[in-house]
């Protein structure tokens, strides 16, 4: 048994479960073999040697459902995607939203493996049991850009209810943590404030590579905001003290586009993890963060 992990594991590229920082220590458990495996992000980076291993995570993938609702707040039907730990109980599962980046959607949201590391992490008893919640958000920074399209206004006030239909996130749906990617971790700043100011303050918020930019003439090329005024009055750096107590966790690599305004975030805000690490603005590198965002994220639940 020993000769197999040492083999499955010297397999496994920096991308998988073992190269995190977060879940190094867990390693050593037979059961991190299959989270590893299963976590694996390209499909040549599992081999025969690991193959027996990879048998008993077949069970445990992500239960994934994609629905079309509509939402008033954007005026238009939206994709709803829940990914959840497969063999839980799902009424009153804590939820995190999980919102994609620009020019993304509800299906490209889970970048870096992230719903395959939550199953598998729920399923070996890594991480409490929780889920995901991700909806189409448009490309305009999670806010309204003046057209009366307004996704954050659909995630503070039409999701909650969406969620208690589905019995998701407690009787009132309201969900526990918000995570997003790039321009989704722009928005999930600005949706932690928005719920602190609502006297609904987030367990925690987790951003990878957020879309913190020093200079309005950098945003500006987005067209993502009316005027400079609309961006300061949003931008987490700009608004430091409004954002409420919910621990952040910020990761960013070294040499991503945003990392002068992840690093300035992290030296003003002093989030409770603030990691930057080897990586660019890709797949490549939020897979090797990722195991370390669900961990963080497990340790809010409530």
């Amino acid at each position: 048994m020993v000769e197999d992990y040492r083999a499955a594991a010297r397999r496994f590229s920096r991308r998988s479960l073992f190269a995190t920082t977060g879940l190094l220590g867990l390693a050593a458990a037979g059961a991190a073999v299959s989270a590893g495996v299963n976590a694996a992000v390209g499909a040549d980076e599992v081999h025969d040697t690991a193959h027996d291993t990879r048998q008993t995570v077949l069970g445990i993938n992500p239960v994934i459902r994609t629905e079309r609702v509509y939402s008033a707040a954007r005026r238009r039907d939206v994709d709803l995607v829940t990914i959840l730990p497969p063999g839980v109980p799902t009424e009153n599962l804590p939820v995190s939203l999980l919102l994609h980046g620009l020019h993304g959607t509800a299906r490209t949201a889970a970048v870096g493996n992230i719903a395959d590391i939550l199953a598998a992490g729920v399923a070996n008893r890594l991480f409490p049991s929780f889920g995901f919640v991700a909806l189409d958000g448009g490309d305009n920074y999670w806010h309204d850009h003046g057209t009366g399209d307004d996704p954050m206004s659909m995630l503070l006030n039409e999701v909650p209810g969406w969620l208690a239909q589905r019995r998701l996130g407690g009787p009132d749906g309201m969900p526990f943590a918000c995570t997003g990617t790039s321009m989704g971790g722009f928005g999930a700043l600005v949706y932690s404030r928005l719920r602190f100011e609502q006297g609904r303050p987030l367990n925690a918020v987790a951003t990878m590579s957020p879309g913190l930019l020093t200079s309005w003439t950098e945003m500006a090329k987005r067209n993502a905001f009316i005027d400079a005024d609309q961006w300061a009055a949003l931008d987490p750096l700009r608004n430091l003290g409004k954002a409420g107590p919910a621990p952040v966790g910020l990761w960013c690599g070294d040499r991503d586009r945003f990392i002068d305004g992840c690093r300035r975030y992290i030296a003003t805000a002093h989030p409770e993890i603030g990691l930057v690490t080897p990586g660019a603005h890709t797949e490549e590198y939020w897979s090797t963060v990722t195991p370390d965002v669900v961990r963080f994220l497990s340790r809010h639940v409530g």
